[in-house]
């Protein structure tokens, strides 16, 4: 089994990288996952591990999970405790961290078992922690798809991966500019349901049974003028308080469990 022992490794440096820059992720269609729930997942979602780091100190050959992990394709390196603690993005990760390559996530790759299909749109999110909690409540749900429009980091961006718990793997995630959403969703006969406070109705009066994709927008800019031109109906979630909007991952659990209740829950 191979060893590293110098932080000046190239490969070690190439982690640090894919940790930190959304560039180096893009051109070498690689990331990093760090822990065994994480990576658990990944395998699950059919994700290609192309090499296991782990650190002898924290998590031992004779763990069950890493030794299912030698015996794979992966190749397996052992690191010091000292080039763990450099590239792992948490100090909770069990000692073991994955090299693993990315998806396309093109709309074309998306592909519906349910006639009717559940789909939750969040268009341009730009904090990775609500990423993370939109793909949690995506996977609760068990949705039939999310999508990014227009988004402003990779999927595989550390927090993101983080937040979610390892939901980024669970679930089926494509992203698209709006436009090119808004043609798939006509193209799959799928409508549109946007949440905005404008010209809306109140989210518990339309029935989502039909091939239904719930639209929501982030808290500071709303939705684009594309999503409301195309919308079956605009929604809104009657607010009691004093406040006229609440956190977007909030707002899409309330909606999309909304849909799962009137489909009885399949």
């Amino acid at each position: 089994m191979k060893q590293i022992s110098s932080l000046q490794n190239p490969l070690i440096k190439q982690v640090v990288l894919l940790q930190e820059k959304s560039r180096e992720r893009k051109k070498t269609g690689l990331f990093i996952i760090e822990g065994q729930r994480e990576i658990e997942l990944s395998l699950k979602g059919n994700y290609t591990l192309k090499t296991i780091l782990f650190c002898s100190e924290i998590i031992t050959e004779e763990n069950e999970f890493l030794s299912h992990l030698i015996n794979s394709t992966s190749e397996i390196i052992e690191i010091t405790l000292d080039i763990y603690k450099k590239i792992a993005y948490r100090t909770s990760t069990e000692g073991i961290l994955a090299i693993a390559e990315c998806k396309t996530n093109t709309l074309e790759s998306l592909k519906f078992d349910n006639k009717n299909p559940l789909v939750l749109v969040a268009e341009a999110p730009e904090k990775p922690g609500n990423i993370g909690a939109i793909l949690r409540t995506a996977d609760a749900a068990n949705v039939d798809a999310v999508i990014i429009a227009n988004p402003k980091t990779d999927l595989y961006n550390p927090n993101i991966i983080r937040s979610s718990v390892g939901c980024v793997f669970t679930n089926n995630i494509a992203t698209g500019t709006t436009s090119e959403i808004i043609a798939f969703l006509e193209k799959n006969k799928i409508s549109i349901y946007a949440a905005i406070l404008q010209e809306s109705v109140p989210y518990y009066t339309c029935n989502f049974e039909e091939g239904t994709a719930i639209v929501v927008g982030t808290e500071a800019t709303g939705l684009s003028q594309e999503w409301r031109d195309k919308s079956k109906k605009n929604i809104n979630i009657p607010m009691q308080g004093e406040i006229d909007s609440m956190n977007v991952s909030v707002a899409a659990g309330i909606l999309i469990f909304e849909a799962k209740r009137q489909r009885n829950f399949s």
